[in-house]
């Protein structure tokens, strides 16, 4: 197959209106989609893939803030309320065969010591942790653990933290 003028400036004609490269051999007839494409690139036509940025970047970005927000707004406000909240129900320790649905699963100790058991204070809905153990067990997403100096803690949290 040769490429004569008129099939060169058809194709950089359907090239510049976006068609796909399939799409023009079959316009044109008798070539493959592979020689439209090396044929495309010889003649340095612009490039069909188009990138993030190259595409409307504002939009993809905004679209991408608003799903993040709204996901992130919701877990932080669950958590948020937690920290503030001062009290919390004494512990009620229980071993594994005395778990139940509504039961805070925190294990404390190794469960090769036999003083280990579990917080089994009431869990949260849709979780296996009560309030307090909740705020170990599920940390922002993207953020290490910090260290903090035990001044750093408020004392109710501390007194807390000793009592579990």
């Amino acid at each position: 197959m040769s490429w004569n003028d008129e099939k060169v400036n058809k194709l950089k004609e359907l090239w510049g209106k976006g068609n796909t490269a399939s799409q023009i051999a079959e316009i044109i007839g008798g070539i493959s989609r592979n020689a439209v494409i090396g044929k495309a690139h010889r003649l340095k036509l612009s490039a069909k893939i188009k990138t993030r940025t190259a595409t409307s970047n504002k939009n993809f970005e905004s679209s991408l803030e608003e799903g993040n927000t709204k996901s992130k707004v919701g877990r932080k406000s669950k958590f948020k309320s937690l920290i503030i909240e001062k009290d919390f129900e004494p512990e009620n320790p229980k071993q594994l065969e005395e778990l139940d649905e509504n039961s805070c699963k925190w294990p404390l100790g190794h469960p090769d010591e036999k003083n280990f058991y579990f917080c089994g204070r009431s869990s949260l809905k849709d979780f296996s942790y009560c309030k307090l153990h909740l705020l170990y067990a599920y940390q922002p997403k993207g953020k290490k653990e910090e260290v903090t100096d035990k001044e750093d803690v408020p004392g109710f949290i501390g007194k807390k933290i000793q009592s579990a």
